[in-house]
This record gives structure tokens, C-alpha cells and sequence, in this order.
């Protein structure tokens, strides 16, 4: 029975408002951009919201870091990422509350954008859809929910640590074997990278406080070692010796 409530929220999670809105957004942007093409062959001008490095570097169109989370290129695209976010996101949005979700989820997927120029900043070669943002909230929901069960293919469990340590070698020996796939591979290490420095340093601030307190506690303990021994000194002058 607990494995059977474990399969069952992690098929199908409750969703979240924040998690909601980007679903909806992100299906919307869909529709607008792909039935057109299809239907009336207008396309959609992705050079000015496509993530492209050139644009970036030599024509400055920053806005790309962002507005590329929201274009994909056809229904499996759109689909499978939609069903990551579906799937990893409420909890993640459960726990933080809805602004720090979504912050997490531009700063992740912007971040594997700027991954991305930086690495080629001269290439034209443009890059569309949310799976940078999405490779950073998986590694979020490996290192806040290690324990947690996934189930690859519907039916293998696997703890929600090996699954992203699993993903990231792949990404990894993706990028190094297969340059010229077609698939970002670099985005998709650079929202890893992104959400690991976002989730290492949401602990910083703990751990500052508490170096913090046991470098004051210290500096007090010093103080009343020394007033101690002035104390005792000055007791020794005071005494009568016979």
C-alpha cells in the first residue's frame, strides 16, 4: 500500500499555482507559435525570442535568456517537458512558496541560457524550450527529496538522487560524444549547474549564522576566562597571609 500511494502522488502530483501558470503560458506560447506555421505557414519569428548566441553578442537581444523557456519546436518537445515540470515542480513550490519557485525556475533556465552563450558566442545556432530550467529543478528535487522514489518508465524505482547523479553523467558524455546532435546538452548542464549553486547557497546564510555564533560565543568565553583571572589576582592581593 505505501508503495502504491508513492506511485500514485508521484504520477499524479496536485498542482501548484506557479506550477500551473507556467504550464498554462508555456501551452499558449505553443499554440500561438506552432498551428500557425502549420495551418497558414506564418511562422513565428523565433531569430528575435529564440535563444541565439550571436543575437545575444552582437545584436544584444538579452530578452532571448528568458523568452526561449517558453517556445518548443513540436508536441513530444512540449509534452515531455511539460510533464517534467508537472511531475518535479509541485513539491518544489510546496515547499518554497510560488515567488521563490518561479524565481528558481528563471534563474535556472537563464543561467543554462547564459551557460550556453558563453560557450559559443558566435554561434547561430538557436536553442528553444525550458528543459535548462527544468535539468535545475530535478537537481533541486534530488537534493531536497534524496529519498523520494522516481520511477523510470513508469515502472523501475530509483531514489531521487541516483536519478539525477544518472542524468547529469549522461548529459555529460551527451555533450562530449554527440556536439552536433541537435540537443543543447550544454543548457541542459548549465541549469545543473545553476540550480546547484542556487540550492548550495539558499544553506549559506545558516551556515554563516551559526560560524557566526560560535565565533561570539568563543570571544565571550575569552572575556570571562579573563575577567575570571583579573578577579582572582586581585583576590590573592586582598588576602591577609600569615
Amino acid at each position: 500500500m505505501a508503495r502504491y500511494r508513492e506511485y500514485a502522488r508521484y504520477f499524479f502530483p496536485r498542482l501548484t499555482p506557479a506550477v500551473k501558470a507556467l504550464l498554462l503560458i508555456t501551452s499558449i506560447a505553443f499554440v500561438l507559435t506552432y498551428f500557425p506555421a502549420q495551418l497558414a505557414h506564418w511562422y513565428f519569428p523565433y531569430y528575435e525570442f529564440g535563444l541565439s548566441p550571436y543575437a545575444v553578442t552582437h545584436d544584444l537581444y538579452v530578452w532571448q535568456l528568458a523568452t526561449y523557456l517558453f517556445l518548443h519546436a513540436g508536441f513530444f518537445h512540449i509534452i515531455f517537458n511539460m510533464f517534467v515540470l508537472w511531475q518535479f515542480g509541485p513539491d518544489l513550490e510546496n515547499l518554497w512558496g510560488g515567488r521563490q519557485f518561479v524565481f528558481f525556475y528563471f534563474f535556472t533556465g537563464v543561467g543554462a541560457g547564459i551557460i550556453d552563450v558563453l560557450i559559443s558566442p558566435g554561434s547561430p545556432v538557436m536553442t528553444i524550450g525550458c528543459s535548462g530550467a527544468l535539468f535545475g529543478i530535478m537537481l533541486a528535487y534530488g537534493l531536497l527529496f534524496p529519498d523520494r522514489l522516481i520511477y523510470l518508465y513508469m515502472l523501475i524505482p530509483v531514489k531521487a538522487k541516483w536519478f539525477v547523479l544518472f542524468i547529469g553523467v549522461v548529459e555529460f558524455f551527451s555533450e562530449i560524444a554527440q556536439p552536433g546532435s541537435g540537443i543543447s546538452h550544454v543548457a541542459h548542464l548549465g541549469g545543473l549547474l545553476f540550480g546547484y549553486i542556487y540550492i548550495r547557497g539558499l544553506s549559506f546564510p545558516g551556515r554563516f549564522q551559526r560560524h557566526y555564533d560560535d565565533w561570539r560565543r568563543a570571544r565571550l568565553r575569552k572575556r570571562f576566562e579573563v575577567y575570571m583571572r583579573k578577579q582572582d589576582r586581585k583576590n590573592d592581593r586582598d588576602r591577609w597571609v600569615n
